[in-house]
């Protein structure tokens, strides 16, 4: 059965190929069989295992490239999807570097799957931008909205509203710690999430919110609308905890 599932694969894989597309591998093993090592999710060549719409997305210089243009711009915003399996309890580290605009990383994220909205997601986003506002944050896309700024230890209520608990560091310090790349860890046990860049604690939340906060979900990537822009991610990897 392993054999038939693979040749069936590569057959897949080499028709989709041909006809340009970016699509998802079948026949993955469950994240939750891997044991606590840490893997690659992105293979550092080809689009294999993520999911999303080739006009903007593409493997370059190692780095998976999100990039829309004057001439070529996304009418809302578009996700790259990892099918390698939905997260629960993890780990994960990326290096990113974006030029301009808006983007983040997805988790324990869900796509809206209908033909108007595919390759859209909603859930937790680790949120990053060009003038360095927000990056290092947690947004909510297309939910709560800011759950936590850069530097904030937050609690979120069964009500969904967010308090600040502390200021782990103030925005002109995370700011300056930004560099060309940057490495972004996001660690997820229970309701409990952190954020780190460049290994400085951006965000401690811990979300109380039963009936809205996800306990599981996608991993992705964002290409947000509006002015052309350029976000690449490589080296990412996840450990399940």
């Amino acid at each position: 059965m392993v054999e038939m599932n693979l040749t069936r694969r590569k057959l897949l894989k080499g028709a989709a190929a041909a006809a340009g597309l970016v699509v998802a591998a079948p026949y993955i093993i469950p994240a939750k069989t891997w044991g606590a090592e840490a893997k690659a999710i992105f293979n550092g060549k080809d689009l294999t295992d993520w999911d999303g719409n080739p006009k903007f997305w593409s493997v370059q210089d190692g780095a998976i490239t999100g990039l829309t243009t004057a001439e070529n711009p996304t009418k809302g915003n578009t996700f790259l999807v990892w099918r390698g399996g939905t997260s629960k309890d993890f780990e994960l580290h990326a290096i990113f570097r974006l030029y301009n605009h808006n983007s983040g990383i997805q988790y324990r994220s869900k796509t809206v799957d209908n033909d108007a909205n595919k390759w859209v997601m909603r859930g937790y986003q680790a949120d990053m931008d060009g003038a360095n506002t927000y990056t290092g944050g947690l947004y909510e896309e297309k939910g709560r909205g800011i759950l936590a700024k850069p530097g904030q230890k937050v609690i979120v209520g069964a009500d969904g509203k967010p308090k600040v608990a502390e200021v782990l560091h103030k925005p002109e310090e995370i700011k300056a710690a930004i560099k060309d790349w940057n490495e972004l860890i996001i660690i997820a046990q229970g309701n409990h999430i952190q954020q780190k860049l460049g290994g400085m604690e951006t965000v401690d939340l811990t979300d109380n919110d039963e009936k809205r906060r996800a306990m599981e979900g996608l991993i992705g990537l964002q290409v947000h609308a509006g002015p052309p822009m350029k976000v690449q991610f490589k080296e990412i990897t996840l450990k399940v905890l």
